[in-house]
């Protein structure tokens, strides 16, 4: 085709970048400009935002959608600050003994601030009881009426002592003591001749003719009488301790009573919790019910010092201090495991591979810190945290909160501590992707009832002298609060040339600040190493390059394939059925373009289009269905009249790796084309485009990037004046292009053309009309299409279609 055939198809070089310019600013730098407060094009997020945060009513948890680097975690906490929520009457959160069941610690709550001070009155009055309890029992008075108990105990223990010798001696017996290693017992023993003897010696007098044997049987008779006598005086002695104990602990409560009376009263006047009081009665009869454990251990001093009384089960477990909270909390966690969200019970060994627990050892987890107000966390790390999802979905339903430990692997032994349940009213934040906010809304049957407001912060925003100045604002509050160097509007200027790169439009502008923040750094770092004082447009291109040459190690080295003829890739010449595509590839945040040729071969056949990269397990899911929509399309466009009955092979030489997307559909289509026509297709073009199965023309991804990727390739071969690439039309909008390309453009060394079809695409690379159908449906003789039916009519008619089995496709697993 001539080139002025093709001229109206070739973008300008103005056309191929959307520079933001100078005079766009009335500042000279970001000296006379105010950093931006706030957020930037996140509206919808907003309102979504304070939807979720000011509705109170169940079930409006909130799921904050966006790409990585919109500033989501960073500016939740501001978006949350800038609304700024009634603050409701946060609790404290205390954990006590429960002295009817050990293993199921009590839960008392407080109004915010007083939790602390129940902890530090009810811990003094114990250090008061445990100081003035052995005061009490040793006071003089208590001491007389123990004394009175003890001297009365013991004459009754005498007496009955007395009585029993007595009854012993007046029938011929005694009570001596017998010995067995180290135990010792009192038994009875008969009196013969005045010398005591035990009972089995008998036997042996008997013998040696001391006493006769039925002297033995009265002895022995009397002997049994005796031993019921002694067994009653051992019950009567055991009841008559057991009276004095009980006398004795009579004695001690009430002495000990008015103390715990006058102290736990005051206590309890303080705090008017039913639950609280109860408590406080319950801490007292314990310890009526326990004064040994306050009484002086040995060593100790009369008034009681230096006991070491055993006084943990009478601690106060403070989980959660809200006394320096006024507003709603607001928790990031950032990660979110289950021990830091839900809390923990700490364990303790007693060396022996035991393990145990108590109240004091609960400890609180962000979740409750939250209680009253948000907890932010990120979705992939809470899923990827064991137990974490199933648990929080069941405190966020039932709106209760049981501390259990998650089980370990190094601890032996069940830990039974079960403390009371804690009502949470926490309202959970949770950031995630789209594709995770998808999966879940699908299978999880809860998760809609549980987050019914979707915050989904945009990647993007409208360019506009609004947005321009935003960005402005944006870059100084980043050098205010980072202590950089002032930036002139040529620097600007170029940062929002990159935005709208990154943003893959002319008429947008990222708000992926993340990657702005990154570019502002770098840009610092190098005006530092020039010595200068202010950053320029130079540097801030001298960063943005700097940092794709980072990532740029598997770029560099396709190109130098290429170069050495390693990889085939041909940009001069004329072939047919061979065509080159374009791909990209990500290394990080940035993206390489690549060509890749792509070859067709066809034959006599059934009309399939085989994908060789499905057949191989190379192709994905996307390309699949591009193949099948190719094959739509050359049934539409020539299968009306006659069967095709061509078999054709599309491959993407050199292609070791997986190949997904559309965005070869057009490339392709025109590889068939020309390998069934016999026509060649310039090999000083590139192209790339989704087809749809009527041969439209439709956007595609990397745009840029494919672009430059070419034209790398032709400059470093030599760039001839016939080089270039072919887009969608519907793609021009999206050119932000590197000042390499624009220039080489410039000078007519490089093409782009912006096509709508593939009769446009058809045109170009093969340099002849597609074709239009006249009235008869026929192609004009010498078009393209012309060719391209003429050929398939002559296979047809050669192929002896009955005889043909169609060939079995191989499936790949």
């Amino acid at each position: 085709m001539h080139r002025k055939n093709i001229a109206k198809y070739e973008l300008p070089a103005h056309e191929l970048k959307l520079t933001c310019h100078l005079d766009e600013f009335d500042f000279e730098d970001t000296s006379k400009i105010l950093p931006l407060q706030g957020i930037v094009g996140q509206e919808r997020a907003l309102k979504a935002l304070k939807l979720g945060i000011e509705l109170e009513s169940k079930g409006y948890n909130i799921f904050v959608t966006g790409l990585s680097g919109t500033g989501k975690a960073t500016t939740i906490k501001t978006l949350l600050d800038a609304i700024k929520p009634m603050a409701g009457s946060l609790l404290d959160y205390v954990y006590v003994n429960n002295f009817d069941d050990l293993d199921r610690p009590l839960l008392l709550t407080f109004p915010a601030g007083t939790g602390v001070k129940f902890k530090d009155e009810f811990e003094k009055s114990i250090d008061f009881i445990v100081s003035q309890i052995p005061v009490v029992l040793n006071s003089e008075a208590v001491t007389k009426k123990r004394e009175k108990l003890l001297n009365n105990h013991n004459r009754q223990q005498e007496k009955l002592k007395e009585d029993l010798q007595k009854n012993l001696l007046s029938n011929n017996f005694q009570l001596g003591r017998v010995t067995m290693g180290e135990i010792s017992r009192p038994e009875i023993m008969p009196v013969i001749n005045n010398e005591p003897v035990m009972l089995q010696q008998l036997s042996e007098l008997v013998q040696k003719k001391k006493i006769s044997k039925g002297e033995v049987k009265k002895i022995e008779k009397k002997y049994l009488e005796m031993q019921e006598k002694l067994e009653f005086v051992f019950k009567k002695s055991f009841e008559l301790t057991r009276e004095y104990q009980n006398e004795l602990s009579t004695l001690e409560q009430k002495a000990a009573q008015d103390l715990l009376g006058v102290t736990f009263d005051r206590l309890a006047e303080k705090f008017e919790s039913e639950k609280v009081i109860a408590f406080i009665e319950k801490t007292g009869t314990t310890i009526l019910s326990n004064l040994n454990l306050f009484k002086p251990q040995s060593g100790g001093t009369e008034k009681g010092e230096n006991e070491s009384p055993d006084l943990q089960i009478f601690k106060v477990n403070l989980l959660l201090d809200n006394s320096n909270n006024k507003d709603r909390p607001i928790i990031i966690e950032t990660s979110p495991n289950f021990s830091n969200l839900f809390g923990s019970i700490d364990k303790y060994s007693d060396g022996k591979g035991g393990w145990y627990a108590d109240f004091t050892q609960i400890k609180s987890g962000s979740i409750l810190r939250a209680n009253g107000g948000y907890l932010v966390l990120n979705a992939k790390d809470a899923f990827s945290e064991p137990g974490v999802w199933k648990t929080l979905q069941r405190v966020m339903l039932h709106g209760v909160l049981e501390i259990q430990d998650f089980p370990g692997t190094f601890q032996s032994g069940q830990i039974t501590l079960k403390p009371e349940p804690i009502e949470i009213n926490t309202k959970i934040i949770m950031i995630g992707s789209n594709k995770i906010y998808s999966l879940l809304s699908e299978y999880e049957d809860d998760f809609n009832k549980l987050f019914k407001v979707k915050a989904d912060f945009d990647y993007e925003i409208k360019r506009s002298e609004k947005s321009i100045m935003e960005y402005a604002g944006i870059i100084k509050k980043l050098i205010k609060s980072e202590k950089l160097m002032e930036f002139d509007r040529s620097a600007i200027a170029r940062i929002i040339d990159y935005g709208a790169r990154f943003a893959g439009d002319q008429n947008k502008l990222t708000t992926r600040f993340a990657h702005i923040a990154d570019l502002v750094r770098e840009s610092n770092f190098w005006a530092t190493d020039d010595g200068v004082s202010i950053v320029s447009g130079f540097h801030v291109d001298k960063a943005q390059k700097a940092a794709a040459e980072r990532h740029a190690l598997y770029d560099d080295k396709i190109k130098e394939m290429i170069s050495e003829g390693t990889m085939l890739i041909a940009t001069d010449g004329i072939r047919v059925g061979q065509i080159n595509g374009l791909a990209v590839y990500e290394s990080g945040a940035f993206s390489f373009g690549k060509p890749a040729r792509i070859t067709a071969s066809v034959g006599i056949g059934q009309g399939d289009i085989v994908n060789v990269e499905r057949e191989a397990g190379l192709s994905g899911q996307s390309h699949d269905k591009a193949v099948m929509i190719i094959s739509g399309y050359f049934r539409e466009k020539f299968g009306r009249n006659i069967p095709l009955s061509i078999n054709a092979n599309l491959v993407f030489e050199q292609g070791y790796g997986m190949i997904d997307g559309d965005s070869a559909s057009i490339t392709e289509i025109c590889a068939l084309l020309s390998a069934i026509s016999g026509i060649g297709i310039r090999q000083s073009l590139a192209i790339t485009g989704s087809v749809n199965q009527k041969g439209d023309i439709q956007p595609i991804g990397g745009v840029n990037e494919k672009i430059e990727g070419f034209f790398e390739i032709c400059r470093q071969k030599g760039l001839n004046g016939e080089q270039g690439v072919i887009i969608p039309e519907l793609n021009r909008r999206n050119l932000m292009l590197s000042d390499n390309v624009i220039e080489a453009v410039a000078e007519k060394k490089f093409h782009i053309y912006a096509i709508s079809s593939v009769d446009q695409a058809v045109e170009l690379l093969m340099g002849k009309e597609a074709g239009i159908p006249g009235n008869s449906g026929k192609y004009p003789e010498g078009s393209v299409y012309y060719c391209v039916e003429k050929e398939l009519k002559r296979m047809y008619e050669n192929s002896g279609t009955k005889n043909i089995t169609k060939p079995k496709s191989r499936k790949t697993k």
